[in-house]
């Protein structure tokens, strides 16, 4: 009897139609955040004031409009490196499989992009656009005094959060639900690939910051 394994359950979501919502959620907040957030600083009120907006409206409605471009090539890099991992390690899953594992699995960064607006609007007063690109929710760099961090430390104390090490187990969690095999191959493939590689980029992106 040639029976299909067990529901993959939101891994049988409609690929396309997943992205959709994806790119619409995220679009839903960086306008809530360009708008009611970053809009609010006071350097933002004094090139109103000037009329000297034209331009960051530009920027703003580029960010916008390149959202599902900047996921599409997002997902396609992490993709192939899994895809890779599981080629050595055996496992048998396609790389639409794996695209789809990736993709789901980025919804987890809508939350800390929600708790950062929910921050700076009902918590955090009297901050400045720094203030706003300096934070990131449960992230490394909250522990430092980011007045005198060195620039190139921001990126990876932001980039190191909890809500990334969520990511890495939401990948092994797809990995071993859509192959249908044992987890441990799963978390071995996951931080072999992309953990490692993530790590590897971060301290090279530490050591060629100027």
């Amino acid at each position: 009897m040639n029976q299909e394994v067990k529901d993959k359950g939101i891994y049988d979501t409609n690929t396309w139609a997943f992205f959709l919502m994806l790119c619409l959620a995220t679009l839903t907040l960086l306008v809530v955040k360009k708008t009611f957030v970053e809009n609010e600083t006071t350097a933002f009120e004094i090139l109103d004031q000037r009329g000297e907006m034209g331009m960051f409206h530009a920027i703003n409605a580029l960010q916008y409009l390149t959202i599902p471009v900047v996921y599409l090539f997002k997902f396609t890099i992490i993709s192939f490196t899994i895809w890779m991992g599981c080629f050595m390690f055996g496992y048998r899953i396609t790389y639409a499989q794996t695209w789809k594992v990736v993709m789901i699995s980025e919804a987890i960064f809508l939350i800390p992009e929600f708790l950062k607006i929910c921050w700076f609007l009902f918590v955090f007063g009297d901050y400045n656009i720094f203030d706003i690109r300096a934070f990131y929710p449960f992230s490394l760099i909250n522990f430092f005094d980011t007045e005198t961090l060195p620039a190139r430390a921001f990126y990876p104390l932001k980039a190191l959060n909890i809500f990334e090490v969520a990511y890495w187990f939401i990948l092994v969690y797809g990995i071993h639900t859509v192959a249908q095999k044992k987890k441990n191959i799963a978390y071995a493939i996951v931080f072999s690939s992309y953990v490692l590689f993530f790590l590897l980029w971060l301290g090279f992106y530490a050591m060629i910051y100027k």
